[in-house]
């Protein structure tokens, strides 16, 4: 079983015993149940007509009834009789809460403390490494180490970060080879626009941490396109107002970067006067 079903076992107190593969006769309580409802159910109600749900469901009641109250040919008694005597007894209560579908992943800590879940980022304790297991639901993000449980947050169905302030060390001491100023010098040895595009990600989030991931993200890149490259993008996302490191990597993709592109040149006008403009007289 898959965690996410074994957790709806563990809630309401269940063992679940998957079938064999090609063993129908293991599951021949089951198969044998389906077949009598449609030849006692479905097949009754071909030649019926219904016009809202709730009439159809009440002559499903009707016709389960009538299944369940028939004698058994070669055995004492019927469905109802053995339940009432033999499953009946033998429930149990149900949870005082209803279940909730829960999706489990593998996730891992980051060098700004948070780990990702569905584009937001959730922060869990500085102290933590390595792999962390998500259990998200509808309305909360659990964080799981070795099968305890960490930290909670309220799920987010938005990009962003959601941090607890009680998870930041203080000074940052875990992360004192990751500091704003680290990253901002390694961004003036690529160039001067690298690093203001890197001061600018840092000054749109709340917290310098939350912005190691993209500057990172960013300065990487030039072991893919090279400094000079990676310098003349910034400066043409800086122009045309791209601030994401998905931006630049685009520019960079689609080689925009190799243009020779001012803010003179991008706010020079048009040229109004070659052999494709006819003038107005043409539409006399």
């Amino acid at each position: 079983m898959n965690r996410s079903y074994s957790t709806l076992a563990e809630h309401y107190c269940v063992a679940v015993i998957p079938g064999r593969p090609r063993k129908p006769k293991v599951k021949s309580k089951a198969e044998g149940g389906v077949l009598l409802v449609e030849r006692w159910v479905l097949a009754k109600l071909r030649h019926e007509t219904f016009f809202t749900l709730a009439s159809l469901n009440v002559r499903i009641k009707e016709l389960l009834g009538q299944l369940n109250n028939k004698p058994f040919q070669k055995l004492p008694g019927s469905r109802r009789s053995q339940f009432e005597s033999l499953d009946k007894p033998a429930l149990r209560p149900l949870p005082t809460h209803r279940y909730q579908y829960v999706d489990i992943k593998k996730v891992g800590v980051g060098i700004d403390y948070h780990v990702q879940y569905d584009s937001h980022f959730y922060s869990v304790p500085h102290q933590l490494s390595g792999q962390l297991e998500v259990h998200a639901s509808s309305s909360s993000v659990q964080v799981y180490h070795l099968d305890t449980l960490i930290t909670m947050h309220p799920r987010k169905y938005h990009a962003g970060f959601s941090t607890n302030p009680v998870h930041m060390p203080e000074n940052h001491r875990a992360h004192a080879t990751w500091t704003p100023q680290r990253l901002l010098k390694w961004g003036a040895s690529i160039g001067p626009n690298t690093k203001i595009m890197v001061q600018q990600i840092i000054n749109a989030k709340a917290h310098p941490e939350q912005a190691y991931r993209a500057c990172l993200g960013l300065l990487n890149l030039n072991k893919l396109y090279g400094d000079e490259r990676l310098e003349n993008a910034c400066r043409l996302g800086l122009v045309e107002g791209l601030r994401t490191v998905k931006n630049i990597r685009n520019v960079l993709k689609h080689k925009r970067d190799q243009t020779a592109t001012t803010i003179e040149e991008i706010n020079a006008p048009l040229n109004q006067h070659h052999e494709n403009v006819r003038g107005s007289t043409q539409y006399q």
